[in-house]
């Protein structure tokens, strides 16, 4: 799970719900649409304060920033039924988000938001302007991630919120600071307020949506062939190191993609909260660079 350095909104944060075709979503939503609005879409276990470092710096260069609890995920509520979390039926919640902030967005997928991201746009490809995946990759997640989150489904299975998450507390104490994954370990250095808030956020997470999408992460298919026929401008962001997917994943990605590729320094698997500025700057350029008429050999 990405951990926000502050849980503090930036001065002009909105925190509301956007009433769309689909129910309602919380969100934070922040600053004015000079030059277009950013939907930020978050991964596994996460929600819409992963991108608390990204909103000011964003803003500042001339965007709408609105950052989206999914179906499910932490504010936003969701049945207790797994196949309302179908990743048809997320990817239907981010077009209906889309077209509720009107014109054409420019669509951020951080890690499993990565994989709807691309199922939104392979779905209806017209209220996205651009496409980035951040810390997302081509099909399902790498081996050694995979047994973390059937360790997960497991406890899920058998256990309530509140149990899993004391073992998950326990298993990364034993597993030391370098298991960074969808599940990055929480350990007692982390500030005692996020350490509130991510325990709290866990709880307000529907079970059942962790359950379908933990197996979305294990089966995902590789669909970059299908989406490299989107005539779309695509970014692929990533830290310097992601045990999710492996970072030479993401480089061949991007490479079928045809699209632009950013590693950021210092960075693991959720460069948005580890290295936030460093990634506004380069997700600024990328959208500007969306703007421009598209080469003819590239989408």
């Amino acid at each position: 799970m990405s951990r926000p350095p502050t849980l503090d909104l930036p001065d002009g944060t909105r925190a509301s719900r956007m009433a769309t075709r689909r129910g309602d979503f919380a969100v934070h939503d922040i600053g004015r649409a000079e030059h277009g609005t950013v939907l930020l879409v978050p991964g596994y276990t996460g929600s819409k304060e992963d991108f608390l470092g990204l909103l000011k710096p964003v803003a500042q260069a001339g965007f709408r920033a609105v950052a989206v609890d999914g179906r499910g995920q932490h504010e936003s509520g969701g049945p207790r039924d797994e196949t309302a979390y179908a990743r048809d039926e997320l990817a239907d919640d981010l077009l209906a988000q889309a077209e509720a902030l009107g014109g054409r967005v420019h669509l951020v997928g951080h890690s499993l938001g990565g994989l709807i991201a691309r199922s939104a746009v392979l779905r209806d490809a017209s209220p996205i302007a651009s496409l980035t995946l951040m810390s997302s990759g081509p099909a399902a997640i790498s081996r050694s991630q995979q047994l973390r989150v059937r360790l997960l489904l497991k406890g899920l299975a058998v256990l309530d919120m509140e149990t899993v998450w004391r073992a998950m507390r326990v298993f990364d104490r034993f597993s030391g600071p370098a298991a960074k994954s969808p599940l990055e370990p929480v350990n007692e250095a982390v500030p005692p307020a996020v350490l509130a808030f991510l325990h709290q956020r866990w709880l307000n997470t529907v079970p059942e949506q962790l359950k379908a999408t933990g197996r979305q992460l294990l089966k995902e298919p590789d669909r970059v062939a299908e989406l490299a026929r989107v005539p779309m401008r695509m970014h692929v962001l990533s830290g310097e190191r992601d045990d999710a997917w492996p970072v030479a994943w993401m480089d061949e990605m991007a490479r079928r993609l045809r699209a632009r590729r950013t590693v950021i320094a210092g960075a693991q698997h959720s460069p948005n909260a580890d290295r936030p500025l460093e990634t506004a700057r380069e997700l600024v350029s990328g959208w500007h660079a969306a703007a421009e008429p598209h080469p003819p050999d590239r989408p």
